[in-house]
């Protein structure tokens, strides 16, 4: 009786099994969970783990994700200058006498009459408050990229403060300048709307915005001008003009146009720097994020 021949299996070739014990690599198909695990063992790294894994952001997704990180890098420096000229123009085009904090009815019946002649600047000026309240928001996080690793949570404290600062100061130039503009317009009694305005201002929310508003005005610029400093990712003397300028922006008062641009030429001098700066981080290369691997 013949005996059938014996195959045998080695490193995933079957071979014929003699007496000389020579390979012959029959034609027939291999299964297909030899093929599988003959594939696993030949695969680089299979049976010993990297020392580090590239993170899946660092592919072909993370390039668009760096380009949008580049749009929204720019559209943040373009908001410095764009913030200061239009705070700027908001205090010159505001009516001299108009920018007093109505704390009471006396203080309202002075500055009603004067808004009575100029409610639609007054309009203006108070609406252009509001845009560049709303734009120092967002200035304070721009900047705030400038600084990285040493003193970032510094600048990140002192955009929050100063960003929620400016928030309250939107609510709180409402209550000012546009509900002085619109009672002078109103056609209402001089003592009622003057009355109606010291209420408003002297209500629970209103100086607690204010107060908010206030202490923000005082203490942000000087957090973020010490961040920037430390950083040393701009030049020391840049923070020294920042907070300065930002310092000189919040006491201007409505003095006319020539010089509120005097008093507030430096502010934005230092926002246009600071704009150029974030503007340029934004063509640095992004470093690929790795995580060890398990």
């Amino acid at each position: 009786m013949t005996q059938a021949p014996r195959f045998d299996i080695l490193d995933g070739e079957v071979m014929l099994a003699s007496k000389a014990n020579v390979k012959a690599p029959l034609t027939k198909e291999i299964p297909m969970n030899l093929m599988l695990k003959k594939a696993k063992q030949n695969t680089p790294g299979a049976n010993s783990a990297p020392a580090d894994r590239v993170h899946p952001i660092a592919s072909l997704p993370g390039e668009s994700l760096d380009r949008a990180g580049r749009v929204r890098r720019r559209l943040l420096a373009i908001a410095l200058p764009v913030t200061a000229l239009t705070y700027m123009s908001a205090e010159a085009l505001n009516p001299k006498g108009t920018d007093q904090v109505v704390t009471s009815t006396s203080i309202a019946l002075k500055m009603l009459p004067i808004a009575a002649k100029h409610s639609s600047q007054l309009y203006i000026s108070g609406s252009l408050t509001e845009i560049a309240l709303a734009g120092i928001v967002i200035s304070y996080f721009a900047i705030a990229t400038l600084v990285r690793r040493r003193s970032a949570a510094l600048a990140t404290v002192a955009a929050t403060l100063g960003a929620a600062g400016a928030f309250c100061g939107i609510v709180a130039n409402v209550l000012g300048g546009i509900n002085l503009a619109t009672a002078s317009s109103a056609h209402l009694a001089k003592f009622q709307a003057a009355r109606f305005l010291a209420a408003s201002f002297n209500s629970g929310a209103g100086k607690a915005f204010f107060d908010v508003y206030a202490f923000s005005e005082l203490l942000a610029p000087v957090l973020m001008a010490v961040a920037l400093w430390r950083s040393r990712l701009v030049p020391r003397w840049l923070s020294v003009v920042f907070l300065a300028g930002f310092g000189l922006a919040e006491q201007t008062a409505s003095v006319g146009v020539v010089r509120v641009v005097a008093l507030m030429g430096l502010f934005v001098v230092a926002m246009a720097l600071l704009a150029v700066r974030v503007w340029r981080s934004a063509a640095l290369p992004v470093q690929v994020a790795t995580e060890p691997s398990i």
